[in-house]
This record gives C-alpha cells, structure tokens and sequence, in this order.
C-alpha cells in the first residue's frame, strides 16, 4: 500500500475510524500508522477549534440522551409524578399542563422558585401544580419534609399546606422540626396530630416514594421540575418556567 500523503485530515480520520479495528491492524504497517498519526496531530494542533467542536458535539449528543432517558422516566413514573395521592396539587386540579416541582426547604434556590410558581399560578388558571417534598440536604430538611407530609395528611384540599409551606419556605434560618411545627401551628393546624403522623408508614412511604422517582429522572439537586413531559434541573427563573409551560401547551415558547 502506497504511504499516505497529507490530504484531507478529517476525511482521512473518518475513514480510518469506519475500517474495523482487525482491518486497520492488517492494513498499515507501523510506518503507515505513524504517519497516520501525525497526519491528524499535526492537524489538530495547527486547527484546535476542530476540537471545541467536537466537545460541543459530544455535549449535545449527550443532553439529547439525558433528555431522552428522562423523558422515558417520566413515562414510567407518570402515576407517581401526576396522580399520587401523596403529593400536593395546587392550581387547576383539571389543567392542561403538569407542573411538577422538587424542592428542599432549605435550599435557597427554592425560595426564589416559590415566588416564580406563586407568580405564574396567579396568571395561568389552567396550570396544575404538584408540590414533591425532596429533602436532599441534611437531616433537618427529612425532618421538615416529614412535618411537610403529616401536614398534607391533615389537610388534602392543600389550601393551609400551602400556607405553611409559604410560611416555612419563605422564613429565616435552617428549616427544621421546631420550625416546620411552628409554622404549621401558625398555619391552623393541630401540632399533636401532626407530631404523631410524623412516625406513620404514609409519611416514610412517601419521602420514599419520592426519592426513588427523582432517581430515575436524574434529579440530584433542587428546585427541579417536570413540566409536561420534560425535566428541567435548577432555578431556571420566572421566564425560564413560563417559556417551558408554553412549550408543553402549545409546543412554542409562546402560546
């Protein structure tokens, strides 16, 4: 075989990338395969960007995966995300489109993310919002979340579930057991009952319930969202969120 001269790098490297591995070892002497070598280091070194755009690539390949993977955990989780008796609605229990949101009381992201889902119910009566407490940021936060869910027991219209969880959410300081209790107390509700709803099996098959469904969509942080059939990780922002709703509905970023 005829030495191979410097045409074409990226040509050449994708046809010695299509030859199977048994191909190429009984094709090119060491020689050969040197000079292959260089040809393509020399090229890469004197065209870098030939690299960003290969990283790029990869990143894109890879975000259509995760999203096709989450997309399919969606599916399968759909009764668990949508229609659990464990989690909370708020909204139009009859909307169109699902917003689901993961949250941690003490992550100051989620804060943030409060106001934005409180903002957006307030000028879209057709959104439904499932509330899933996923405390992944210490023993506090499963206290507060178990508070969270005895809370839930207590009132399932979620009217002063939502109240708490406003008044929890939104304070000062490390949520905890001591607080989650005060500002269910300060919400109306009966501490004792709650105290004691703490240790049942609906509240640990609950937070079970959830961590298992956020592990199958990839979830490791909070806020994170499922809205309409897509997951979106991180406080992505009022219009962030709003642009993802109307994708869901309409599928453009404005219905």
């Amino acid at each position: 075989m005829p030495a191979f001269r410097p045409f074409a790098p990226i040509a050449l490297a994708l046809a010695v990338a299509a030859l199977p591995l048994s191909a190429m070892a009984d094709s090119f002497s060491p020689a050969q395969r040197g000079e292959i070598e260089s040809i393509i280091k020399n090229y890469l070194v004197t065209h870098p960007e030939v690299l960003e755009e290969a990283s790029a690539e990869l990143s894109k390949r890879q975000a259509v995966a995760e999203s096709e993977k989450q997309r399919a955990a969606v599916q399968q989780y759909a009764n668990e995300l949508f229609s659990s008796p464990h989690n909370v609605v708020i909204g139009n229990p009859d909307g169109d489109v699902n917003f689901v949101e993961f949250f941690d009381y003490n992550c100051p992201y989620c804060k943030h993310a409060m106001v934005d889902m409180l903002s957006i119910l307030k000028t879209d009566p057709k959104l439904r919002v499932t509330l899933v407490e996923f405390p992944v940021l210490g023993p506090a936060s499963v206290d507060a979340a178990r508070v969270a869910v005895a809370v839930h027991m207590q009132d399932p219209t979620g009217k002063k579930y939502l109240d708490f969880h406003q008044r929890l959410l939104g304070g000062r300081g490390q949520a905890d057991k001591a607080r989650a209790l005060a500002a269910a107390k300060d919400a109306g509700l009966d501490v004792a009952r709650i105290e004691k709803d703490m240790a049942s099996a609906e509240v640990q098959a609950t937070l079970e319930q959830n961590l298992k469904v956020a592990e199958a969509l990839g979830l490791n942080g909070t806020p994170s969202y499922v809205i309409g059939k897509d997951v979106v990780v991180g406080a992505v922002g009022l219009n962030g969120l709003t642009k993802k709703i109307s994708e869901a509905r309409c599928g453009k970023e404005t219905c």
